[in-house]
This record gives structure tokens, C-alpha cells and sequence, in this order.
């Protein structure tokens, strides 16, 4: 056995991200031009205004729960380019519509936005 090894539900395959990410665009009927995963160095996800999302490579290693929470935030921006009231209450509601989870306290905090990474602290 392998020390690399993790549960499906926190390891995914890039191709299985993808296909969870066009699930979620399709539901929320947008079409990001372009679908990137990438290393980043303090961001989950960016989204630009020519419709380019891009996810941070680590995000293939959290729960799938962190993974919609930031997919949802990021595909909404296609729609709604801020985070104001109709952000944040169509973002509770696609997340709230998920079977099998609660909105947590990353959707609901408006003054952290949840796509950027925790900052290391200094040795």
C-alpha cells in the first residue's frame, strides 16, 4: 500500500473533476470558455471575464463538498461578476439544493472570500 493513497471522496481524477464542473455549468446554464486546472499558489479558483475558470490543482484533494462549494462560487461569476445579495443568495440556494449536504459557514461569509488559499504562517 502506498502512502499516496486517499478515499475517492477526497482524491478525484482530473477527468472526473471536469465532468463535475460541467455538470454544475449545465445546471447553473452557463458555458465557461475555457476549463483549466493548474497549480496555484494562494487561490482555489479565478474566473475572468472572458469566461476562462481555472481551479487550483489542489482542489482534486478536498471533499467533494469544498470541491462544489468552489465550483458553484466560480460558475456563478459567469452570471454575476460580484458578491453581492443575489450572489450570495443564489449561491445558498444551488448549494442548499445538493441532497446530501448544509450550506456551511464558506458560503455564507461574505467578508472571506472562500477561493483564496490560507496563508502560510512564518517559520
Amino acid at each position: 500500500m502506498t502512502s499516496n493513497w486517499q478515499p475517492l471522496e477526497e482524491a478525484v481524477p482530473a477527468d472526473l473533476f471536469k465532468a463535475e464542473v460541467h455538470a454544475w455549468a449545465r445546471r447553473l446554464k452557463v458555458e465557461p470558455r475555457t476549463l483549466r486546472i493548474v497549480p496555484m499558489m494562494r487561490k482555489w479558483a479565478s474566473c475572468s471575464s472572458a469566461g476562462r475558470v481555472s481551479f487550483n490543482r489542489e482542489l482534486l484533494r478536498q471533499p467533494a463538498q469544498f470541491r462544489a462549494e468552489v465550483v458553484v462560487h466560480e460558475l456563478l461569476h459567469l452570471k454575476i461578476p460580484n458578491h453581492g445579495r443575489v450572489f450570495r443568495a443564489l449561491l445558498r440556494a444551488y448549494l442548499a439544493s445538493r441532497s446530501c449536504c448544509a450550506v456551511t459557514s464558506i458560503a455564507n461569509d461574505k467578508a472571506h472570500h472562500h477561493t483564496e488559499l490560507p496563508r502560510k504562517s512564518a517559520p
